[in-house]
């Protein structure tokens, strides 16, 4: 047992498992004599309901990370970069990625037993801003350990259908600089490349983010028909353990009816061997009595 092993399987619990869950693998590492181990264990925290939620999302649809962090680079890169077209793009690809994995994390919460609000819902799609606009932030989502959720206040706004971001003022004044001294052919050339290199990017993670849309609707209804036929399976063995139950009782009924049944046969055949022999004593008797004397 070791610190990674245990934080993995404690940040898969619902919130509510988390301290009992922590306290026993404390206790295991004290008995193995790890006081150390025992000691970081429990300074691991419990997590809050949407930043389990965001854990569960890591930990049960890995394939959805690459493509977040894929986005979030090239939306950094754009803004750098101050292109207003390629930033409403992968705005609008933010928006719609951003609500598939909050929605996904949602089913997630709610097939492990734990449905999250709408308040955490709106906590997780914040998280996930936050993931996009900051590297610190991505690498501390993607270990999937979060113990709050995480602040988009770094997130990029929105960008406006024929609007351009509005450069800061250091950029304004370098690129006044760059024109009155004229701009590098190799660092446009640079810069082009970027550009076509964030947009792959974003490409890609778009056509994945449709991909596992696809593969997470299917399996929630495969899900969800596995549920329904467990449950009908569960209905039939409680109505066949009803059906058996009542069936040993009428067994046990008819062996004790069979039993009473036998034991007046054998007391009424004793009875009739007893009449027997009377009535043969009698039918004697009466014949010596009729029978004149020589």
């Amino acid at each position: 047992m070791d610190l990674e092993t245990v934080a993995d399987e404690l940040y898969r619990l619902r919130p509510e498992e988390f301290t009992a869950a922590r306290a026993a693998r404390m206790a295991e590492a004290r008995t193995a004599g790890d006081r150390a181990l025992a000691d970081r264990i429990g300074k691991l925290r419990r997590p809050s309901l949407s930043a389990w939620a965001g854990n569960l999302l890591v930990h049960e649809s890995p394939g959805e990370v690459e493509p977040l962090l894929r986005l979030g680079e090239g939306l950094r890169q754009a803004h750098r970069d101050l292109d207003g077209a390629q930033l409403r793009e992968l705005s609008r690809q933010q928006r719609v990625l951003i609500t598939a994995l909050s929605r996904q994390a949602g089913q997630l919460a709610a097939q492990a037993g734990h449905p999250i609000t709408e308040a955490a819902r709106h906590e997780v799609e914040n998280t996930l801003r936050a993931v996009l606009a900051d590297p610190d932030a991505a690498r501390e989502w993607a270990s999937g350990r979060l113990v709050r959720p995480l602040a988009a206040g770094t997130g990029f706004p929105a960008m406006a259908e024929g609007t351009a971001p509005a450069p800061p003022r250091t950029a304004a004044k370098t690129s006044k600089a760059a024109r009155s001294t004229g701009a590098s052919k190799a660092a446009a050339a640079e810069r082009r490349r970027r550009l076509t290199q964030a947009r792959k990017e974003a490409d890609r993670a778009a056509r994945e983010l449709r991909t596992r849309e696809k593969a997470a609707a299917t399996a929630s209804r495969e899900a969800f028909a596995a549920k329904k036929n467990w449950d009908e399976a569960q209905q039939r063995v409680s109505d066949l353990t009803a059906e058996l139950q009542h069936a040993r009782e009428a067994q046990q009924q008819a062996r004790s009816a069979e039993q009473t049944a036998r034991e007046r046969a054998r007391t009424a055949d004793r009875g009739v061997r007893e009449a027997r022999r009377k009535a043969d004593a009698a039918a004697e008797e009466m014949q010596r009595l009729e029978t004149p004397e020589q």
